[in-house]
């Protein structure tokens, strides 16, 4: 046996001991509420379990809940209020028990790890009904206003509180590093706050300055300065009176003619350090999951792989756990993810054919060792790419964001490809859409940033021509700018590559010459393009 597996088990076995030890610790002292390709080291399973301080304690004897919701009222702290709000939000979950029977199943492989975190911090158990209110517990969760994940932080925030975020992997996804943060952000807010947590809690929602500026307010006027008396904004007003509710609930369910699934009080999952970049997919096959199921547990990665530059830990099933590490033993790093040769064709820069390879100009840079981004045809690069097709990837960005914008919707549909100088305020005033509802097609927040060549997906209740789209061009509804033109593929050429060289998107390229991803251009092949004539410069 593996020193790694030793410590699997040891832990493992370990680890009932210390929930035990944990649940009797609680019940001594709290009242209980009613009812890349870079050789590393042998990879390490260990089952998540921050209570090992507890484990020399004398309470061995204790009988620890079965139950995780048992475990958690035993360390219910918030303040009991009752208030209309309150009371409103109470009445609202016991008459959708539907919706809360589905966020219980959500958080099923997740809530075991935050109540240990919360634990060792000694915060309130309530705590861990805080995504129930930021995002129902939708690890894939985005709202309008660019937050991500259970705990929804905004990119700044994030950031602010070590959150890595790159074209791979979005930490504030990641189920484990953002509950590490949002325990960081709110036990600073509760200092801020001097102790009180229905305003950390506020402050977690609407920002610390806001709630500032309320307080002041309020002071200045001789008004009290609790939670209730503040003149905050209707979200955050409606934010702490929904997590009151719901631990209320959570507290006595059968006081509210409700029932809550139970959940074991033991770790769903094992966390995994692979130590280098490895596909998503060979995860899948080495631990016996679904590819989306990889994805769920660890949400935090964008692509068909994790990140090369790290974090290189996965959150596995316990019983997949072992059996990933002993078959990922077989695979030394270079044979985790698939690498092809590409010969640099005449014309091609590094952007280019790092987004015709799904890859980063960055990776392909530090594999090739090349600084700066001269490049010369002929050369060869060395590029890692998907073992398989990448839609079998199904929740990575890419493909939840296609599934999004292939959704059928009323109107019809139009496939606008982004130029330089849009914004999202813009192409909704062009196609009389809201900036909303434009954003929301897209996956999108409506102060997110638009990227020239970025597709975007407008439905409009007005038809329009399938040839001559206007999506296509920089002024639109100018008819007079459009032409068709004949091409001749040159040797080289990419769909990509004429598309940045006529200004046109890659889909209408295949649409106009009913062409499928699948096959190579040929020299010598005719296409046919609508082209705006005054974005041309020589290109022709």
């Amino acid at each position: 046996m593996s020193l790694s597996n030793i410590r699997y088990f040891r832990l493992a076995a370990l680890s009932p001991l210390l929930v035990v030890l944990s649940g009797c610790l609680l019940q001594s002292t709290k009242t209980e509420v009613p009812a890349e390709p870079i050789p590393m080291p042998e990879p390490a399973v260990v089952v998540v379990d921050p209570l090992a301080h507890l484990a020399d304690l004398k309470a061995q004897q204790c009988t620890h809940p079965v139950d995780l919701w048992d475990r958690l009222r035993a360390n219910f702290q918030l303040p009991a209020v009752e208030h209309p709000r309150v009371e409103s939000d109470i009445d609202w979950f016991a008459r959708h028990e539907g919706y809360l029977e589905r966020v219980v199943e959500r958080a099923r492989p997740y809530l075991y790890l935050i109540t240990e975190a919360l634990e060792v911090r000694d915060m309130p158990a309530e705590l861990a009904l805080l995504p129930v209110v930021e995002s129902a517990f939708q690890p894939f969760a985005y709202s309008h206003g660019r937050a991500a994940g259970l705990w929804q932080f905004i990119p700044a925030t994030g950031k602010r509180f070590g959150l890595q975020q790159t074209w791979w992997y979005d930490g504030r996804r990641d189920v484990a590093e953002s509950t590490r943060a949002a325990l960081d952000y709110l036990q600073f807010l509760h200092k801020e706050f001097d102790g009180d947590w229905l305003l950390a809690l506020a402050a977690y929602n609407s920002g610390e300055g806001t709630v500032r500026s309320a307080i002041r307010r309020n002071r200045q006027k001789g008004k009290p300065a609790d939670f209730f008396s503040l003149d905050l904004p209707r979200e955050t007003r409606g934010y702490v009176p929904r997590l009151l509710a719901i631990s209320r609930i959570a507290a006595a369910p059968a006081a509210h003619g409700l029932s809550m699934a139970a959940v074991d009080n033991e770790p769903y999952l094992a966390s995994v350090d692979v130590g280098s970049q490895i596909d998503l997919d060979l995860v899948a096959e080495l631990a016996e999951l679904s590819v989306e199921e990889v994805y769920r547990f660890n949400p935090g990665f964008n692509r068909w792989a994790t990140d090369p530059s790290g974090p290189h830990h996965l959150l596995l099933p316990r019983e997949s756990a072992l059996q990933f590490q002993e078959r990922l033993a077989e695979y030394p790093a270079p044979q985790r993810v698939n690498w092809t040769r590409h010969r640099i064709r005449e014309g091609e820069s590094l952007g280019v054919i790092a987004e015709r390879y799904r890859t980063t100009v960055a990776l392909i840079r530090k594999v090739n060792g090349i600084r700066g981004n001269l490049i010369r045809a002929g050369q060869s690069l060395v590029i890692p790419v998907a073992r398989t097709d990448l839609k079998r990837y199904q929740l990575s960005a890419e493909q939840r964001l296609a599934e999004l914008q292939d959704k059928d919707r009323d109107g019809n549909r139009i496939d606008y490809q982004v130029q330089t100088g849009d914004t999202l305020w813009e192409i909704a005033r062009r196609y009389g859409v809201s900036v909303t509802s434009l954003a929301k097609w897209n996956g999108m927040a409506p102060r997110d940033t638009l990227r020239p060549g970025q597709n975007l997906v407008i439905w409009t209740k007005t038809a329009q021509s399938a040839a001559f789209n206007p999506a296509d061009f920089t002024h639109p509804f100018d008819s007079n700018t459009r032409q068709r033109i004949g091409y001749t593929v040159r040797k080289g050429d990419s769909l990509a590559r004429i598309s940045q060289r006529f200004r046109v998107s890659v889909d209408s390229l295949k649409r106009w010459n009913k062409l499928s991803g699948e096959k190579y251009l040929q020299p010598g092949q005719r296409l046919t393009l609508y082209v705006d004539v005054t974005q041309q410069s020589g290109s022709i």
